[in-house]
């Protein structure tokens, strides 16, 4: 990931503590849902902001609690591989992958996390309402007192009754586009067995 893409993504979620608009904290609405995961995600934040830089253990375990029960993963850990990779590799190495994948994902969070600061940033309703739609985007924009806005779109997907986080473009840059990409250039001299390979190395501190 780029340093500037990854720049922007810490910004996101340091600044998805404050929001500006009212909406019920429910799973069935898209916007509702990341007002109610903003508003746990700053009441967490505030509590532990003397220690969010200096203790990674209590940085995982806000970013696993708050974030990822809300992430579609299997939904995210398919759309992130090339179908035929996907397609093409065995029940255990998919399983791999998600618990890799995964653990990448908590730790960009939580390095999000750790840079916490008072920012605000306004989420708009989806255009054309929610009825009958399997996906939505839910548009927001962060405001910083130091620096231009940015612009950052949510995408969700509907699970059963619940909406649930699969994406985010942040000034035009998908995440999952920005991880496809690094995972493509591994895939061009490897295999799904070496992706998960140099992902866990990568997860345990072995590799770049």
């Amino acid at each position: 990931m780029s340093k500037r893409f990854y720049a922007i993504l810490v910004a996101l979620f340091v600044c998805m503590g404050l929001v500006s608009v009212s909406h019920a904290a429910s799973g069935s609405d898209p916007v509702g849902l990341l007002q109610s995961i903003a508003d746990e995600m700053i009441s967490s934040l505030k509590s532990h902001k003397a220690t969010l830089k200096t203790n990674p253990g209590e940085v995982y375990s806000i970013a696993n609690r708050l974030v990822v029960p809300h992430a579609d993963l299997d939904y995210m850990s398919q759309r992130v591989l090339p179908p035929q990779v996907w397609n093409g590799a065995t029940s255990a190495q998919r399983s791999e992958f998600k618990r890799q994948f995964t653990t990448v994902l908590e730790r960009t969070y939580a390095s999000a996390l750790a840079d916490y600061n008072d920012q605000t940033i306004n989420f708009y309703p989806v255009r054309g309402g929610v009825d009958g739609k399997t996906t939505v985007t839910v548009n927001s924009q962060i405001n910083r007192s130091d620096a231009p806005s940015i612009s950052v779109s949510y995408s969700l997907v509907r699970a059963g009754s619940q909406w649930k986080l699969y994406d985010m473009t942040v000034e035009g840059v998908s995440m999952l586009e920005s991880f496809r990409s690094q995972f493509g250039d591994i895939l061009n001299t490897g295999n799904m067995a070496e992706l998960n390979r140099r992902l866990a190395e990568h997860n345990a501190g072995r590799g770049q």
